[in-house]
């Protein structure tokens, strides 16, 4: 048949996933093989000729849990912690086994999955990170108040994170104060920024600047981020609505973490060619 020695030929299959418009590739490892390295998955997050992705997922056998999970910025760097794409993976296994919950381990913690219903998937994030050394930041300072302008907060969901109060979230231009912010001293290894907007006690509008990637329709993470920081100033409670560009996720921080639920999707699967790989 006509385009089937494509399909079938050598090289390297992988999956396109997505949560509210936040797309991933993901790389089934679990019968064996290795991460591609950070420059070849940098050319796979190019859009125009690669195949395009906010960041980079492979599954991995485990003997802790039930999959491990790793991740990588689009600029090819490591990534401890992707809220939706750990959904869609765990979204991809319950379907494939049958179950309705799941362990994933994430070089951050092992983390709890389950089937929301409706179609929705619900991940445990674990606790927020509120030490300074841990998230890290360059010092000991008021996490609540930092000593940047615009008065934000810092919090570790498995990876840093800033996230500014402001009255109109869709006035801030992110594609300045992002990178701005991404790259501030305070942060050593640089940090995700979030921009919010407090619409009432269970609901808020996000815009979010990732690093290592730039600007989504959506993170997880970040959306734990933000809901934690806005329930630690008192400006919610600790469940909300989180509006993001892409669409609507419910955070619910409790005493044994941050529950984050959503959709996810999977668009389509797919093989890069070896000459692709090696050109």
């Amino acid at each position: 048949m006509p385009g089937m020695n494509s399909i079938s030929a050598p090289g390297l299959p992988f999956m396109k996933m997505h949560g509210l418009g936040n797309d991933f590739v993901v790389l089934d490892l679990r019968a064996g093989g290795e991460p591609p390295a950070p420059g070849v998955i940098a050319r796979i997050a190019d859009r125009q000729r690669g195949v395009g992705f906010d960041q980079l997922a492979t599954i991995e056998a485990d003997d802790q849990a039930d999959v491990r999970l790793r991740f990588w910025n689009a600029d090819g760097s490591v990534s401890s912690a992707c809220g939706n794409a750990t959904r869609c993976i765990a979204r991809f296994v319950m379907d494939e086994t049958g179950r309705d919950r799941l362990s994933l381990r994430t070089d951050h913690a092992i983390l709890l999955a389950e089937d929301a219903g409706g179609g929705l998937t619900r991940v445990n994030m674990g606790p927020p990170v509120l030490d300074w050394r841990a998230i890290p930041l360059a010092r000991d300072v008021d996490i609540d108040h930092l000593p940047i302008e615009g008065d934000p907060v810092a919090t570790g969901m498995g990876n840093p994170h800033v996230t500014f109060f402001v009255d109109d979230a869709a006035a801030v231009d992110l594609a300045s104060f992002g990178p701005a912010m991404e790259h501030h001293p305070l942060y050593p290894q640089r940090t995700n920024v979030e921009v919010v907007q407090v619409l009432s006690r269970d609901e808020i509008i996000l815009r979010i600047w990732e690093r290592g990637t730039g600007p989504t329709l959506a993170s997880g993470s970040c959306s734990c981020a933000a809901a934690v920081a806005a329930a630690r100033r008192g400006l919610t409670g600790r469940r909300v609505r989180v509006n993001v560009p892409g669409g609507v996720l419910h955070i619910d921080w409790r005493d044994d973490g941050v529950w984050m639920e959503g959709p996810t999707a999977h668009v389509f699967s797919g093989v890069l060619t070896p000459e692709w790989l090696a050109s």
